[in-house]
């Protein structure tokens, strides 16, 4: 036993040491591994204050505040006041604004080290802080009682009361603020407020304060939790008024945020610790709102807000809950709303809006997403197995026609689970026996699902065989809803050789025809939503033929009608809009033609794609000019809310289409296209945030970043761009994003410490090392850029080669690149010695050197002139070991050449040759006469070139 503890120990006390080692090579995620493996071998160990210290110190480099205050209080316990521990735990107190506390930490580690400089003006910038948040607090608290006064009191004039409701959501934004409201028991107020309240901008400001009061408070959110209760929430989201539903929507996702740690933004991670710690309130959150999907007395509009909240949390990148909600049988309820249709009026019937099916569907790929393992999957099939099995055990036409529905739902969703239902045996037969019934309702989802079903090309070959008649005598139908679906059914088996020219199924010009057919429905006065929205669905599957494209690209009317339908934001008429948008910027994945295959299938008379002459790349610019002038972008930015990755791929596709072309990407600025991008570029499909990363490196080089990305989202936009320096990426993208990473860094200091913090340096360098002449040369000028931050500066003075790297590249054959590296050094040099001294490091350092003094291009001689006047002035010994060489002799010639565009350098190597002066170096002599080593260079070069 006592060898195990003495190992045990040991091991300890290694971890620890490896774990300084790596603190100090600034890995600190390494460190805490190391500092943990560390505490949880040495319980025992004497040093074990010492390990939950210098953790601390990790958690702090990290920024991992909460956990910084809980390795210092354990330290605490173990050794009370120890300084280290004190002043960490200040620290972190500090940056969470809990400045009391901190003060507090500071006082007792100046009362216990009262020699303790480092200490002493913390304390003093703590006292001056917390002396005026006592002052404010008295203040701030007056005022919360007042506001909290006028609000509840409904016989108050209703403008004070607005107004009043206004300050509270103001108040409970900020930490104190959200404090002191809890603390007076707003909470209750607000609970009893609105059962009675009437006015609609004071009850959602009310919701407004309880989303505000859980913000970053897992106390308070539990707080809440217990005061409120979850049906109190689901009442609130159960409101007609739309702006109701999306704050309690927003209340919703700030608790299931607090008590998980997951943030309002597109790559936020949960923190799993906080999640452990919640799983209850959690798992009992999501349980309820799994339950109310199929609440009967909820309206449309709140069952879609719990579907989307559900799709939102329950990814694997999120809270991992998609087993979770398979388990509790949440297939079913996702399924009974996929299977609801409005003409089925009972009193037991659910509310639902025209989006309703399609965020199931969406919510239902989701889920299926995250069975990432066999025995999960056979799972997910089973339910639906067993869902659709007893509705067809029912005699009642009704549920055979919900089963219908409820496919068409799955195909739209998780494809895979749709295709393996409609491949059972019987399946397709009844879709194609209602299809040829008299009951218009079964020949509408008959329709709907047969489309649906031909995702597939086989299954496109197949329906074309048995199906197409069918289609046909139901665009005879006297009823226009039938009529559409099945024109959009003709459409989509008519589109299935996609752009290959060669390939025509119903023969030329029948996909003109079509298009008419689909135009009539989506302009003609007086349609509704529903059938324009099928004729827009018609079209997306049309427009691949490249004939059908210039026609609807000329068709202003149809252009319009199609933008019309967006409007709203209507999940329902994505797909339809959306890809027509794609096929006319030909936006879409082509396959790339490899020369010797194409041989190689002529050999063997296999088929080869053929493009279309209108799909020439002068046709494609017309249409994306023509799409962008018309206001694409709004379009699109208003469907942009959807939570279906594949969607927003297809409308990243667009807006980099749209960006490929210089002179439209400050329309796309202007029509608010950079906000849609950001979200589309950190959240969907790999290929989806690549377009999106893409189109906002375009626009980053042309235009002026402080426009393009103003406030936060020049912070904002950093990490897409540098997702693109990867290389999985296309040369061009990573060239694009080095160039747009350029123009922010010459921004401001907050950009560049942004880029840093987000790895970006070393991503950057790189491509200093790659054979491409133009990479090289964006990732120089970006170095140049970023060398303006002192962070950057001290990177470069670290135990690193980056000096000596930057100090050969000054010899590069490409002028832009040496220009770059050369003022990278020259603003290096300005202002660290240590960097001047490493010039020396490199063993070709005089040769460097000669390089940039005999420069061709007047701008690198400058800088390199600037370079050693840098060097001269960093110390006399720098000094004289440069003027131990021929330095002095090319100086002087330099300031003796009468080259006016060289009149920059000459003058630097005046200085140069003053500071030489100054260190008594070298002696003014008139006299003497000055070498022209110019002269004499051209003369040998004459020589050689004979």
């Amino acid at each position: 036993m006592t060898n195990t503890i003495s190992n045990d120990d040991a091991s300890a006390g290694s971890h620890k040491d490896k774990g300084n080692e790596a603190f100090k090579g600034s890995q600190w995620d390494e460190a805490v591994k190391h500092y943990s493996n560390a505490i949880k071998l040495g319980a025992t160990h004497k040093e074990l204050p010492v390990f939950y210290k210098n953790r601390a110190a990790a958690y702090l480099k990290l920024e991992k505040f909460e956990k910084a205050v809980e390795d210092c209080t354990e330290s605490l316990k173990l050794v009370p006041n120890d300084p280290k521990a004190l002043f960490r735990r200040a620290q972190a107190y500090e940056s969470l604004e809990k400045y009391e506390e901190a003060y507090r930490d500071a006082t007792a580690l100046f009362k216990a080290d009262p020699g303790n400089k480092t200490v002493q003006p913390v304390l003093q910038r703590l006292h001056v802080i917390v002396q005026e948040r006592v002052a404010r607090n008295a203040k701030l608290s007056t005022k919360v009682k007042n506001m909290m006064d006028l609000t509840f009191d409904l016989t108050s004039p209703l403008e004070k009361r607005r107004s009043a409701a206004n300050n509270l959501v103001v108040l409970a934004k900020e930490s104190t603020g959200a404090e002191l409201l809890y603390k007076e028991h707003c909470v209750a107020k607000v609970a009893t407020l609105a059962k009675v309240e009437k006015d609609q901008e004071i009850y959602i400001n009310m919701v407004y304060v309880v989303a505000a009061l859980c913000e970053n408070s897992v106390e308070r959110t539990k707080g809440v939790l217990t005061e409120l209760g979850v049906p109190w929430f689901m009442r609130v989201l159960d409101q007609k008024h739309e702006e109701c539903v999306a704050t309690a929507q927003y209340c919703l996702q700030t608790i299931i945020n607090a008590l998980s740690g997951l943030k309002n933004k597109a790559d936020s991670k949960p923190d799993k610790e906080l999640c452990s710690k919640n799983n209850r309130e959690i798992d009992t959150l999501l349980t309820c709102l799994v339950y109310s999907i199929t609440d009967r007395t909820i309206s449309g509009a709140a069952r879609d807000a719990v579907i989307e909240l559900l799709t939102r949390n329950i990814h694997y990148a999120a809270l991992e809950w998609a087993e979770r909600l398979v388990e509790i049988r949440g297939l079913c309820r996702l399924l009974e709303v996929c299977s609801e249709l409005e003409d089925y009026k009972y009193e037991s019937a659910m509310e639902i809006t025209s989006s309703s099916s399609t965020i199931a569907s969406v919510c239902l790929a989701r889920v299926y997403e995250n069975m990432y393992y066999d025995e999960a999957k056979l799972r997910f099939v089973e339910q639906i197995d067993e869902f659709i099995k007893d509705k067809l055990l029912s005699p009642d036409m009704e549920s055979k026609v919900r089963v219908i529905v409820t496919i068409t739902a799955l195909l739209s969703g998780p494809l895979d689970v749709g295709n393996q239902i409609i491949a059972r045996e019987g399946i397709l037969q009844m879709i194609l026996a209602m299809a040829t019934t008299e009951d218009e309702l079964q020949q509408r989802v008959a329709c709907e699902c047969l489309i649906a079903a031909s995702s597939k090309k086989d299954k496109a070959k197949a329906l074309s065989e048995n199906g197409v008649d069918i289609l046909k005598r139901l665009y005879h139908s006297k009823n226009d809803a039938i009529r559409v679906r099945a024109l959009v059914g003709l459409c989509k088996l008519g589109s299935y050789g996609g752009g290959d020219a060669a390939i025509r199924p119903f023969g030329d010009g029948a996909a003109l025809k079509l298009a008419e057919a689909c135009r009539r429905f989506l302009i003609k006065p007086g349609k509704d939503k529903d059938i324009r929205r099928w004729a827009a669905d018609g079209l997306a599957y049309l427009t691949l033929d490249a004939e059908c494209k210039e026609k609807l690209i000329e068709d202003k009317a149809s252009i319009h009608a199609l933008m019309e339908l967006t409007r709203g934001g209507d999940q329902s008429c994505l797909y339809g809009v959306v890809t027509t948008f794609v096929n006319l910027c030909n936006a879409y994945e082509k396959q790339e033609m490899v020369p010797e295959m194409v041989e190689l299938a002529k050999f063997a008379k296999q088929h080869i794609p053929e493009e279309h002459e209108l799909d020439d790349v002068d046709f494609i610019n017309k249409r994306i000019t023509i799409l962008a002038n018309e206001g694409i972008t709004t379009a699109l930015c208003a469907l942009a809310k959807t939570e279906s990755h594949n969607s927003q791929e297809l409308m990243a596709r667009v807006l980099n289409a749209v960006c490929g072309l210089q002179e439209l990407r400050g329309k796309v600025v202007q029509d608010g296209g950079v906000k849609a991008l950001l979200r589309m570029a950190l959240e969907g499909t790999e290929k989806g945030k690549r377009h999106a990363c893409q189109a906002l490196a375009r626009i980053g080089i042309t235009i002026n970043p402080e426009v393009a990305f103003s406030g936060q989202r020049s912070l904002d936009v950093i990490r897409p761009l540098l997702n693109l320096l990867h290389q999985d990426c296309t040369a061009l993208e990573n060239f694009e994003a080095l160039m747009a990473l350029t123009n922010l860094a010459n921004m401001n200091e907050s950009v560049r410490q942004r880029i840093v913090k987000e790895q970006g340096v070393s991503r950057i360098e790189f491509y200093l090392m790659e054979d491409h002449v133009f990479l090289t040369r964006a990732a120089a000028q970006c170095i140049c850029n970023l060398v303006m931050s002192g962070d950057v500066v001290k990177m470069f003075e670290g135990e690193n080669d980056r000096v000596k790297f930057l100090a050969l590249l000054c010899e590069d054959e490409d002028e832009e690149t040496a220009m770059a590296c050369a003022g990278a050094l020259a603003m290096l040099t300005s202002v660290s010695e240590k960097c001047c001294e490493k010039i020396f490091a490199v063993s070709s350092w005089l040769d460097v050197l000669h390089t940039l003094i005999a420069n061709p291009s007047p701008a690198v001689q400058h800088r390199g002139i600037v370079i050693i006047l840098n060097m001269i002035n960093s110390g006399e010994e720098t000094a004289k070991k440069l003027f131990q060489t021929d330095i002095m002799e090319l100086l002087s010639g330099l300031g003796q050449l009468p080259d006016e565009s060289r009149a920059k350098a000459r003058e630097v190597a005046i200085q140069c040759l003053a500071a030489a002066e100054r260190y008594r170096i070298i002696e003014r002599s008139d006299d003497a006469e000055i070498p022209d080593v110019f002269a004499e260079s051209a003369k040998i070069t004459e020589i050689l070139d004979e």
